[in-house]
């Protein structure tokens, strides 16, 4: 207990002390975070280094609790091996958000030196055993290790957009770490957790708003890398049939934030690196909330996320489904207030058949295509085309290439013209007034100039090969 105490204040006390020292050697240096007023809206520019100090302060802390030899050191001794294990990839994961603070890094070599760090944490006895009551080993436990511990890297890493936030989750998921870890005499776990619990602590005196100090990549990677491998020793230390579920709470408002970004992202064919102000804080914020309220929501809702994934590790065997389903249907009532556009489309579809019109067209379009094999002529074109127009809501056709000049149909409404420079045109018509098919009508427009031009090329390369 001393020696938990002993890091704790010592951390915290490093913390104060060290985060005005980086902060004033970045505004020396330059290496501040510019506001853009898009995504940015701090006033003047602010440095970025704060994560430097909080990785000093809980080095140092682990240095100097050593170096005091407290009564309880053989004890120490022997919880101190889960941080040292961790020393590596905490090394790798820092310095990537180091570099990235300093002069910028791609994505994608982030993620890579992210995946990295994950690998080494596994290699360092960071392992996810079991998801739900069931066992997964081998392949599947590494594989489910690395996915975990890179999700909660980015999760805190993306939610660091308004003064406060990122620490002050970070700080709500270690301390109830912390306490799990205490009540379950996970001396290790303990041992691990209670500095970061302290240096965070003692940074956020500089990060609240108005914030004079940022995290940084150096900051919220590490923040995250940490509490995924602190959550996976919980969950795998824990008794609960449940596994994961309850790190799963006490860090589910950054994970749902990023799981949301993918979902976004990918509905609206976005590059999934893409950064964007549709995170839950910048839908709080667009809806009025002040930048400290929305901070004090988001904390409220991790005390809530906090108290349940306690009440679980104690009390898993009392009503643990029905605690579960209140959740689910916590997120989805407050995902219905922050108006995610895409995701009501999405359900609109689903249920109104949308998806299955969709779908639909698109079996319809593979079959339309699959039929311009090579060998056909112009003329076995214009068939094809002509036969399958009403399937996707035109009532005529204007066939105009080369040689072949073809009209057929109801020449009458709107007109969908597709040129082809050097042999002619295809003109699509369609009905005023049509609703049937209307999504199909336009895919069905890229189709035909695709295959076309295609078929044109070909039948020209034919053509220069008879002709020399």
């Amino acid at each position: 207990m001393y020696s938990l105490l002993f890091l704790g204040i010592v951390s915290c006390f490093l913390s104060l002390l060290l985060t005005p020292l980086v902060r004033n050697a970045s505004l020396r240096l330059g290496l501040v975070d510019q506001p853009d007023q898009a995504r940015k809206f701090h006033i003047a520019p602010v440095p970025r280094l704060g994560g430097v100090s909080i990785f000093i302060a809980v080095i140092l802390s682990y240095a100097l609790l050593l170096a005091v030899r407290l009564s309880s050191g053989t004890i120490v001794w022997e919880g101190l091996p889960l941080f040292i294990r961790l020393i590596p990839a905490i090394a790798v994961i820092f310095g990537i958000g180091l570099v990235d603070d300093i002069v910028g890094v791609r994505p994608w070599k982030k993620l890579t030196a992210e995946v990295v760090a994950a690998a080494l944490a596994w290699f360092g006895g960071i392992h996810i055993s079991g998801i739900a009551g069931y066992s997964i080993y081998g392949v599947a436990g590494f594989a489910g290790t690395v996915l975990w511990i890179v999700a909660c890297t980015n999760a805190i890493n993306l939610i660091d957009g308004v003064d406060g936030l990122a620490a002050g989750i970070s700080l709500f998921a270690a301390l109830t770490m912390l306490i799990a870890a205490s009540i379950n005499h996970n001396f290790p776990l303990a041992l691990a957790v209670v500095s970061l619990v302290g240096a965070l602590i003692g940074f956020l005196r500089y990060n609240l708003n108005p914030a004079s100090i940022f995290l940084g990549d150096s900051g919220s990677l590490t923040l995250g890398f940490l509490l995924g491998c602190y959550a996976a020793v919980w969950g795998e230390k824990s008794s609960t049939v449940l596994g994961m579920t309850a790190p799963l709470l006490v860090l589910a408002v950054p994970l749902l934030d990023v799981g949301l970004a993918i979902v976004r992202r990918f509905l609206r064919g976005q590059p999934i690196f893409l950064a964007d102000r549709d995170h839950i804080h910048h839908r709080l914020l667009s809806r009025g909330y002040a930048p400290h309220h929305v901070v004090l929501l988001i904390y409220g809702v991790c005390s809530i996320g906090a108290t349940v994934s306690l009440l679980l590790t104690f009390y898993h065997q009392t009503n643990r489904g029905f605690v579960i389903v209140l959740v689910v249907l916590a997120a989805w009532l407050g995902l219905q207030h922050l108006g995610y556009s895409e995701f009501a489309v999405v359900g609109k579809m689903l249920i109104g058949g949308g998806f299955r019109s969709v779908l639909s067209a698109q079996f319809a379009l593979d079959s339309f295509e699959s039929k311009f094999r090579d060998g056909l002529d112009l003329r076995q074109c214009w068939e094809i085309l002509y036969l399958n127009i009403s399937e996707f809501g035109f009532s005529g056709v204007d066939f105009h290439l080369d040689n072949e000049i073809h009209r057929a149909g109801a020449i009458e409404g709107w007109q969908a013209r597709i040129d082809f420079p050097g042999h002619g045109y295809i003109n699509l018509w369609r009905e005023s007034g049509t609703q049937a098919r209307s999504t199909a009508a336009v895919l069905f427009i890229d189709s035909v100039s695709r295959v076309m031009h295609s078929q044109l090329n070909r039948l020209e390369t034919v053509f220069h090969e008879k002709h020399g």
